[in-house]
């Protein structure tokens, strides 16, 4: 059997490496190197180099032909660490905000137990993936052939939770994160002195115009019975303290749960932007992309994973309603049934994307037990 307690100081050593020498999306070479020596340590099959920098780690027992995902994210982002901890970012601009460098070390810890101990009849896909901040790493792996190289019949992850206590799992089945849409809009007119407005077209009041009428979308355009925020979060000018501005740059993002609620955002947009740029005698352009799908759990699945993880948690839950941050674990979800659930990762901790976040490592061990107690569920040793 394995030695927990010794397994849990193995991982906060990994954990606070990765932590300390943290990777941008689709950079992480050192982290997946490292990914893949701790996993050929352990006998596993390994792969490098899928979708970029993923590693796929294979583990066989049995002689059944039913094969599961167990998926961690290894990037980091590009925010300036104020944790002040002895295992903080060595790279300046760039943390692990997300617990992501957690997530790693809690997969590692659920391959080394299922390495050990066996305990399940079947296939086991360890599935690192590169950039899911940038919501590509997902994608990326799956055009490099994941399914046909790795297939797999179903797929697990675990997010790391501030607020939720350490030891405490929740999940439903259904919808459980929202889509992305990321959306940029370009006023153009003729910038020019600051005490003589009338000459020119400038666009500061136009880009605050619309800035407050987009807040319309949601409130005024939509059903209310959909769930959709619209965010501003930046507003750029190249305009001076003595100077109006002819250009101006509003991005944000969108986001929402079905595509006819995406689709009716964004024609709202361009209609909204359309009628200010208008008034306002100014140029508009709305670049509107997709960036994460919605994640759905299949509903069957959720209540298995709460089930697996109930003897090894302190307490599980059923989540009553979705959420509006996005995950592109979705993209995996969109080819094999799965479940995402979350893990508490402390009462007092700092948010996620925070500078002064830093995942727990007291859920490192629940973690890698949740993970491995979902694989031994799904994959069962034959009675007798």
């Amino acid at each position: 059997m394995t030695d927990m307690d010794a397994l849990e100081r193995e991982m906060t050593g990994w954990r606070r490496a990765l932590h300390r020498d943290p990777e941008f999306g689709f950079e992480e070479a050192r982290t997946a190197g490292f990914v893949a020596k701790v996993l050929r340590g352990l006998g596993l099959e390994v792969a490098e180099g899928i979708g970029g920098t993923g590693v796929v780690g294979t583990l066989r027992r049995g002689s059944s032909n039913r094969a599961i995902g167990l998926r961690a994210d290894m990037d980091a982002l590009r925010i300036t660490e104020a944790t002040g901890a002895d295992w903080a970012s060595a790279t300046p601009g760039v943390m692990h905000a997300c617990g992501h460098d957690g997530h790693t070390a809690m997969l590692l810890g659920a391959a080394k137990i299922l390495a050990e101990e066996g305990g399940f009849d079947g296939t086991i896909r360890f599935i690192f993936q590169p950039a899911e901040e940038w919501g590509r790493g997902a994608l990326a792996m799956l055009e490099d052939g994941l399914m046909a190289r790795f297939p797999f019949d179903e797929v697990f992850g675990l997010h790391n939770m501030p607020g939720l206590p350490v030891g405490t799992l929740e999940t439903r089945g259904g919808a459980l994160m929202s889509a992305e849409d990321i959306f940029e809009i370009t006023l153009t007119g003729e910038g020019g002195h600051a005490a003589r407005p009338h000459v020119g077209r400038e666009v500061m009041v136009p880009a605050c115009a619309l800035v407050l009428e987009l807040q319309a979308i949601v409130s005024r355009r939509l059903d209310p019975a959909e769930i959709a925020v619209v965010s501003v979060t930046e507003l750029r000018t190249d305009g001076t303290r003595n100077a109006l501005p002819g250009e101006a740059l509003i991005l944000g993002d969108a986001r929402s749960f079905r595509p006819e609620v995406s689709a009716q955002i964004e024609a709202e947009m361009r209609s909204i932007t359309a009628g200010v740029a208008a008034s306002h005698g100014v140029a508009a352009e709305v670049a509107y992309t997709r960036e994460f799908i919605p994640l759905v759990n299949d509903g069957e699945l959720a209540g298995e994973t709460l089930r697996a993880a109930g003897p090894v948690s302190r307490e599980v839950r059923e989540m009553p309603a979705p959420m509006t941050a996005s995950e592109d674990f979705a993209q995996f979800l969109a080819h094999v049934p799965g479940c995402f659930a979350f893990i508490g990762n402390g009462e007092a901790s700092a948010p996620l994307h925070s500078p002064k976040y830093d995942f727990n490592d007291a859920a490192l061990l629940h973690g890698a037990k949740v993970h491995a107690a979902i694989a031994r569920q799904r994959l069962p040793e034959a009675e007798g």
